[in-house]
């Protein structure tokens, strides 16, 4: 299952029902819950003790990959971030719709894979320890580069700092777009050079 070796593979179901009453979830959480997520079970356990070959990290001692049947595609993010904050372990979500899987990963925010077909959908364990192996699963799921230099905190924060100047860039367009004033417009337009400016 997903190219993992036999010895980590597990199969524990995670019953919605034992999620609703240990984490004393409202009627809201568990019909919105409810409306995307249909079972779930963890499917393996990746750790020294099932992979020998991989050494303990400093920071990551073993994971778990939790398969999660969706009712619709077009779930809501928030299920899955709840689910990563009512398990305290670290987490690879496989989430399948009909024939196709997505894998989500939280390390500082939750990162999606695209969609895949399932028998293609494979998780590679690339690196000498848990924390090496994790941060390239890390890597791999939210698009980021295995091979840079920079660690995958400098890679996620410089998306994260892209990411907020590619919208200040969109807002001040719009702006510039309706702005009827001439000085305001000049202002408008130098503001959006300097900040495409940055972006190189």
């Amino acid at each position: 299952m997903y190219g993992l070796p036999p010895n980590t593979l597990i199969n524990k179901p995670l019953y919605k029902k034992a999620v609703f009453e240990k984490f004393n979830l409202k009627a809201a959480e568990r019909d919105r819950f409810d409306a995307d997520i249909s079972c779930m079970a963890l499917v393996a356990r990746v750790s020294s003790a099932t992979v020998p070959a991989l050494t303990k990290g400093k920071e990551i001692e073993g994971f778990y990959v939790l398969q999660v049947a969706l009712k619709r595609k077009d779930y809501d993010p928030k299920n899955i971030l709840m689910l990563q904050k009512l398990i305290p372990q670290k987490l690879i979500f496989a989430l399948q719709f009909e024939e196709q899987t997505q894998f989500c990963i939280f390390h500082t925010r939750l990162y999606q894979s695209g969609w895949m077909a399932t028998d293609e959908a494979v998780i590679s364990l690339q690196g000498l320890s848990l924390d090496g192996v994790w941060n390239n699963i890390v890597a791999i799921i939210g698009g980021l580069d295995t091979q840079s230099e920079k660690s995958i905190e400098e890679q996620i924060i410089q998306r994260e700092q892209r990411e907020k100047l590619l919208r200040q860039i969109e807002s001040l367009e719009r702006q510039c777009r309706t702005e009827k004033q001439t000085r305001k417009k000049y202002e408008l337009h130098q503001q959006l050079m300097k900040l495409k400016e940055e972006l190189k």
